[in-house]
């Protein structure tokens, strides 16, 4: 029997309403949604080995070793999680088709991929005031002359372990946030962003 994927519920799917209307126009905006069910791959193995190369080859990107950088591979984004770690992050449903390339490409050398898709839901903040909405409760420099597109980082936001990466330069962020904490997370996200669904105070 095939599992009906409609029958699927994310973390947050009951906000996706909440989220629209707290997410701002103008010069102020900021928007909230969750981006449910992305493929997560956890892969670990030497940087400069075979192996490292022919999975370059076959993503049609090398591998990214500068600390909290990211790569753009077709479909998949690829980030930085430490020296021998990387996770890649493609379209829903795509898992089983990565995994099969990445095992592929490792052949016997050594090194791991596992699947953790179900560990961790994604928030995405765009807009204006994203940047600022953030640094409500994150400790990194995220100005554009420390932290932009194709920045990652292992970081805590309002004290919630996160993965956070920077996708373009409107700013858009991800937050790829355990189950567990998406609710709480969001919802101090949907706080931080109070302030702008209001007019600016005037000087």
């Amino acid at each position: 029997m095939t599992a009906d994927t409609t029958l699927r519920r994310s973390p947050l799917g009951h906000l996706a309403d909440v989220f629209a209307e707290h997410s701002t126009t103008g010069q102020r905006s900021v928007r909230l949604r969750e981006v449910p069910f992305l493929a997560q791959l956890d892969l670990q193995l030497y940087p400069r080995s075979a192996a490292a190369e022919r999975i370059a080859s076959a993503l049609g990107e090398p591998l990214p070793t500068a600390p909290d950088t990211a790569v753009q591979a077709g479909d998949l984004r690829v980030l930085w999680l430490g020296p021998q770690q990387w996770l890649l992050i493609g379209p829903d449903g795509s898992a089983p088709a990565t995994a099969d390339l990445l095992h592929a490409a490792l052949e016997s050398e050594p090194g791991s991929v596992v699947d953790v898709s179900a560990n961790r839901t994604t928030l995405e903040l765009a807009g204006p005031a994203a940047r600022q909405v953030l640094e409500k409760g994150c400790a990194l420099d995220l100005h554009p002359r420390a932290f932009g597109p194709g920045r990652c980082a292992q970081t805590l936001l309002s004290k919630v372990n996160v993965i956070l990466h920077q996708v373009d330069a409107e700013p858009t962020y991800r937050l790829l946030v355990r189950g567990s904490f998406a609710q709480y997370l969001a919802d101090w996200l949907l706080d931080a962003m109070e302030e702008y669904r209001q007019p600016p105070l005037a000087p």
